[in-house]
């Protein structure tokens, strides 16, 4: 099972749907990983409802910070933005679906900490931007 998702992470790192910046948009956030050097950064659209009309990411690093931001975006599209907030480590590895070790797990989850950056207001909203 664990060769099936390895393949999952090689296409989304290989072929990202979600690579992009979105300009304008209502959320956004980046950081790095200064162990490794990877870096995300997350633009959000919302609609009116407050659900999440569009997302992107774009950053640079290794197979799974960059597959594991590409697997995050896809699973938050039209997705309340309030749900999304409650989305923790354990929603990024299922969506890996591979263990990881403690270097590999600040990788996976790099994507996630700028995620809810940008949701609970650390980054620039459209007002700001």
């Amino acid at each position: 099972m664990d060769d099936l998702y390895r393949e999952v992470i090689i296409e989304h790192y290989k072929n990202p749907a979600y690579k992009g910046h979105l300009d304008p948009h209502d959320y956004a956030f980046e950081d790095s990983n200064p162990l490794c050097g990877d870096h995300i950064e997350i633009t959000l659209r919302v609609d009116g409802n407050g659900n999440v009309a569009e997302a992107a990411f774009d950053g640079h690093g290794c197979a799974i910070s960059q597959a594991s931001a590409d697997l995050l975006i896809e699973s938050i599209i039209g997705k309340p933005v309030e749900d999304i907030k409650s989305f923790n480590r354990q929603h990024v590895l299922d969506l890996l679906g591979i263990e990881l070790g403690p270097v590999r797990l600040k990788c996976a989850l790099l994507s996630l900490k700028v995620l809810k950056g940008g949701l609970y207001g650390l980054g620039d909203t459209l007002e700001e931007a």
